[in-house]
């Protein structure tokens, strides 16, 4: 029999088998506060000490307009140096809690993914995604720098085409990422979740000892240089947050978030 566990903004089913199918939802757009760091943090607690567990899928809802919709923009109204020195202290405790998952992780795309977003798709080990489905790293599109870059490095991802993103802060389908090798899978959207469990359900039949072993040794062969990276980039992200272009360029894209939302939507 599954079992079902909430953690805010997410939520866990674990099949029979050892799936365990994650759900990401917190409307409109999966957008990432601290309070989702915060349960991010739980989740991943949760799943290393939950021995049925072998592997992970994670989606976001049919409905949703996003996978993850990046850094809720809210939280950067009126942002100062030091709230984002302290932000991100704590968005250092979780992430690492979330990319040391010591189970295979699958990433079932089928909506955008943007910033965090993207990261979060790149510290999974497997990526199935919708061919439509859009992926940006916009940081310089508010006066900012992200932390992608040395992750995607990590995964040997091809610089020029990291760099293009990073700078022009524009969408790419993921069928224009295709060659990257970013993707496992590049499919029609409604393919995307029952390649992904597919997948999940061949992996689930291997021993729990030695996916385990298999997930840290991959994370030891990974090393700490791309959350070396991400750290640098922290430190020079911080000087640029209190700059009128930052704080412009944020309330601008809140208020333009406003005029799209359907009425009646929060």
């Amino acid at each position: 029999m599954s079992s079902r566990h909430e953690f805010g903004a997410f939520t866990l089913e674990v099949r029979d088998d050892g799936v365990g199918i994650v759900t990401f939802w917190r409307p409109p757009v999966n957008a990432v506060s601290i309070s989702v760091y915060e349960d991010i943090g739980r989740f991943a607690d949760h799943v290393r000490g939950d021995q049925r567990i072998k592997v992970l899928v994670i989606t976001a809802p049919d409905e949703a307009r996003a996978w993850c919709g990046g850094a809720d923009l809210h939280e950067f109204k009126g942002m100062t140096m030091e709230r984002r020195k302290e932000r991100y202290a704590f968005i250092n405790e979780q992430l690492p809690r979330f990319h040391q998952i010591d189970r295979p992780m699958i990433a079932a795309i089928r909506h955008p993914a943007v910033g965090v977003g993207v990261m979060l798709a790149g510290m999974c080990d497997l990526r199935v995604a919708s061919e439509d489905a859009r992926f940006a790293c916009p940081e310089v599109d508010y006066g900012l720098i992200g932390g992608s870059a040395g992750l995607f490095a990590t995964l040997r991802m091809p610089e020029a085409k990291v760099r293009e993103m990073v700078y022009t802060g524009r969408a790419f389908t993921a069928r224009e990422l295709e060659s990257t090798g970013f993707f496992n899978y590049v499919v029609p959207r409604a393919a995307v979740l029952p390649i992904a469990l597919d997948m999940a359900a061949h992996i689930a039949r291997k021993p729990m000892p030695a996916l385990r072993a298999r997930k840290l040794a991959s994370l030891m062969w990974e090393g700490s240089e791309w959350m070396d990276a991400y750290l640098e980039a922290q430190e020079l992200s911080y000087a640029l947050i209190e700059s009128p272009e930052s704080s412009a360029a944020v309330l601008a894209a809140l208020e333009s978030g406003k005029k799209r939302r359907p009425r009646g939507q929060g």
